[in-house]
């Protein structure tokens, strides 16, 4: 537990960031003032000025919200829905088990960000239809990796006698099989923190993602992409701020599978 509470008090560190953005900006993320606009790190900006005058150490505080909270509520989602999936899947088997599994081959057939980019077209943008198509490409891991974990589970002597027991289908799923899944399933998640953040910034710094003037760091790094070299601070800062976060999570997870591999 010891080696893995550095990476949980970071990775909490940054979730309390997010949660509280509104309160830790020192100004207002949102408001213009075209005469200090593009002006270097100083002591009162820190991290500078994008073109319209706007902080950016206060835009990328306040993009936290937006790319994290977002990104860490489609990941519950797809990681609860598929695993849900996943488990009835491989429980009860016959024609649903079929037809949902075929479906999710269709999925992972297609390359994950090139499938995203085509949905979030197709649904016209906005981060909440970028999150939609990250959703439906989303759930397939999850129900193969639940429904993997299932099938291995029911061989096991222990699921014979809770069936023999008396316990109805939804008695086995919520006390043998959901809490026997549940560690992978969680070092899964751990792990894809980070790919969801990257991609949900992808689709934005592309422009399929969220639009202006909402603060996500893809979004500002797509505003700050033309001023590389004459305002580096521009996009250096969200670009930034997605390493570390990216990072801090990915190291998370690595450790977290670590932990509930000794603990086993």
């Amino acid at each position: 537990m010891k080696n893995l509470a550095p990476y949980l008090a970071a990775a909490g560190i940054l979730i309390f960031i997010a949660v509280f953005a509104d309160f830790l900006t020192p100004f207002d993320p949102y408001e213009q003032n075209l005469a200090n606009a593009l002006a270097p790190p100083n002591e009162i900006n820190l991290l500078g000025t994008d073109r319209y005058g706007r902080d950016v150490l206060s835009r990328v505080i306040i993009g936290s919200q937006t790319t994290l909270c977002a990104s860490l509520l489609l990941l519950a989602t797809i990681s609860v829905v598929g695993s849900l999936i996943g488990a009835i899947c491989g429980y009860k088997g016959g024609r649903l088990d079929v037809f949902l599994m075929r479906m999710s081959d269709i999925f992972l057939a297609f390359p994950q960000m090139v499938f995203a980019i085509a949905a979030a077209g197709a649904l016209g943008g906005g981060l909440l239809n970028a999150a939609a198509a990250l959703a439906i490409i989303g759930w397939p891991k999850y129900a193969r990796i639940a429904r993997g974990l299932v099938l291995s589970i029911k061989s096991l002597p222990y699921f014979d006698a809770a069936k023999m027991s008396g316990s109805n289908s939804v008695q086995i799923l919520f006390n043998h099989v959901f809490p026997n899944i549940l560690g992978t399933i969680l070092v899964t998640a751990a792990l894809d923190i980070g790919t969801i953040i990257m991609e949900l910034a992808g689709l934005s710094f592309l422009g399929l993602g969220a639009m202006p003037p909402t603060a996500e760091w893809g979004a500002m790094m797509n505003n700050g992409r033309s001023m590389l070299q004459t305002a580096p601070w521009v996009i250096i800062a969200p670009g930034t701020a997605i390493f570390i976060t990216v990072a801090t999570f990915n190291l998370l997870g690595d450790k977290l599978r670590d932990f509930l591999g000794e603990q086993r």
